[in-house]
C-alpha cells in the first residue's frame, strides 16, 4: 500500500535568503567603500603635473578656490589671509607640513602669499598639490 502526504512542502522560498544576504552585503560594501574615494575638504580642480610626491605624514591643507572673489580654506573653515597667521602657528606648534592646494583659476599673487605666510610662520615643509596627468 502506497501512501500519499495531504500536505505538500515546498521549499523554493529558501533561495530567496542568501540572494537577500548578498544583496544586503553588496549594499554595506557599497557605503562603506564610498567614504574612502571622496577626499573631504573643498573641491579644487589642480593643474596637472607629472612630478607628484608621495603621500605625506601629518600634513594640514589649504584649499584656494578660483574664480572672480578666491577664497582660502584652512581646517575646513573660510579664513581671510590676515587670519591665516595664528592658525599656522598652530600647526607649526604641532609640526605639521602643508600642502597648498590650488584651483587652476587661482591668481598666482594669492598662492605665492599663501606660501610666503607659511615660510614665514616657520612652516618647514610647504607643497602645491597637483593632479596627474591624464
Amino acid at each position: 500500500m502506497k501512501l500519499s502526504r495531504t500536505k505538500e512542502y515546498n521549499f523554493g522560498w529558501l533561495v530567496v535568503f542568501p540572494l537577500i544576504d548578498v544583496v544586503f552585503l553588496l549594499i554595506f560594501f557599497l557605503l562603506l567603500s564610498s567614504n574612502f574615494i571622496l577626499q573631504p575638504g573643498i573641491a579644487v580642480s589642480a593643474p596637472a603635473s607629472p612630478f607628484l610626491l608621495g603621500a605625506q605624514q601629518n600634513q594640514q591643507i589649504i584649499s584656494i578656490t578660483g574664480g572672480a572673489v578666491p577664497a582660502i580654506y584652512f581646517r575646513d573653515q573660510k579664513i581671510s589671509l590676515e587670519r591665516l597667521g595664528p592658525l599656522l602657528d598652530a600647526a607649526k606648534r604641532e609640526n605639521r607640513s602643508i600642502i597648498i592646494k590650488a584651483d587652476r583659476q587661482t591668481p598666482y599673487e594669492l598662492v605665492v602669499a599663501v606660501t610666503n605666510a607659511a615660510l614665514e610662520h616657520g612652516i618647514s615643509s610647504v607643497s602645491l598639490a597637483a593632479a596627474p596627468p591624464q
